[in-house]
């Protein structure tokens, strides 16, 4: 009965924030992707429906995290991190939690349908999809990272899709390739972090190995720099954009991946995507100086077009 209860009388604006993981909506950020590559953000209504998506998907992503730590809140206080989280520490009650969570989901999927585009199902198949994950998937090798993808690729075609761009489908093969290398960077990274007692804290890592998630991360590191090389030089890339440039913007992608393997091995980073661009000043002058360079190439203002 104590678990259900908070360790304090009353439960502070703090400690719910806290519980939103605002700091990860950073990942929300995919749903970007479609007006930078389709030549769209000057676009008044698909950019409005672009940021309603990042503000459903900020909501719906909240909700999640929510509802995660109040399946998993027993598990993590055993765990040296997440006992910090409000639920796991008791700062916040289970009836608050479910109440914010009710409140996130009710919003998200107002904004979803009313604002985001003409494809709700994305944001209904992203709510679906954490569920599953949350009470069973999750424990399933290898599927665990595949649905976690599967998250960041709805985010793309909410984007896209959803506010009626057509995507590329060497950007969407890189972003899966992109997801994929994220994903089991952090199954590495927690079981490096937990050592022998990883599956006691979250039970699929007792089915990796450290040498079958390198091979693993390998595979998908690669397919994400080649994927995106091959967008960046295609002959459907050059006619919608107008410039061969943008193959000068791969040294950025090549350099942050081999970065953030950096951090993952020497550092013991890699548990958290969005902590280690934010907290990593070489992962944030790649990442900002391939957008710079992105958005000056395809506005045509340092390369002449073909």
């Amino acid at each position: 009965m104590s678990s259900l209860m908070p360790a304090n009388s009353g439960t502070s604006f703090a400690a719910l924030l806290r519980l939103l993981r605002p700091q990860q909506w950073l990942k929300n950020g995919f749903v970007f992707v479609g007006l930078l590559f389709g030549h769209a953000w000057t676009d008044p209504a698909k950019l409005g429906q672009a940021l309603a998506a990042f503000a459903a998907f900020c909501l719906l992503a909240s909700t999640v995290y929510v509802m995660n730590d109040l399946v998993d809140r027993e598990q993590d206080r055993l765990h040296p991190k997440k006992k910090s989280r409000p639920l796991a520490a008791g700062t916040v009650s289970v009836t608050a939690a479910v109440v914010l969570a009710l409140l996130c989901l009710a919003a998200g999927s107002a904004v979803a349908c009313l604002w985001a585009g003409s494809a709700p199902w994305i944001f209904l198949a992203y709510v679906a999809l954490n569920v599953g994950y949350s009470f069973g998937l999750k424990h399933v090798v290898i599927l665990d990272v595949f649905i976690i993808a599967s998250g960041f690729m709805l985010r793309i075609l909410a984007g896209t899709l959803g506010i009626g761009i057509a995507p590329s489908q060497w950007l969407l093969l890189c972003g899966l390739m992109l997801t994929l290398f994220l994903g089991f960077a952090k199954r590495r990274a927690e079981l490096n972090a937990l050592l022998s007692d990883s599956a006691g804290h979250r039970r699929v890592l007792e089915h990796y190995t450290v040498p079958m998630l390198d091979q693993f991360i390998g595979v998908a590191a690669a397919g994400t720099v080649i994927s995106y090389a091959l967008y960046t030089v295609s002959a459907e890339t050059v006619a919608l954009h107008g410039t061969r440039g943008l193959i000068a913007t791969v040294p950025f992608v090549l350099y942050g991946v081999l970065r953030y393997l950096w951090r993952l091995h020497s550092r013991g980073g890699g548990g958290d995507p969005a902590q280690e661009l934010l907290t990593d000043p070489h992962l944030l002058a790649a990442t900002v100086g391939w957008l710079l360079l992105v958005l000056a190439l395809l506005g045509g203002s340092i390369m002449p077009k073909p």
